[in-house]
């Protein structure tokens, strides 16, 4: 079994967002949530709600934006 940097996706309500993602990117988005799925036993509908958990483990993740948020660096 892959070990995936994602968990199973919680179920809440959608946002609109709309955003242009280049072809490879969607292609490589696609095929992650079909390697989620199977590892979890439920099925992705939309690849596309991938995009905010990563964001978040992403941005969770990030040593030096979580270093300006705790000595409070700005905009």
């Amino acid at each position: 079994m892959t070990k995936l940097k994602l968990g199973a996706i919680a179920d809440d309500k959608p946002v609109k967002v709309s955003v242009e993602l280049p072809a490879t990117l969607h292609r490589d988005l696609t095929r992650y949530a079909e390697v989620l799925s199977q590892e979890h036993g439920g099925p992705i509908q939309d690849p596309v709600r991938l995009i905010v958990p990563m964001l978040e483990r992403f941005i969770a993740s990030d040593r030096g934006f979580a270093k300006a948020r705790r000595i409070g660096v700005e905009k």
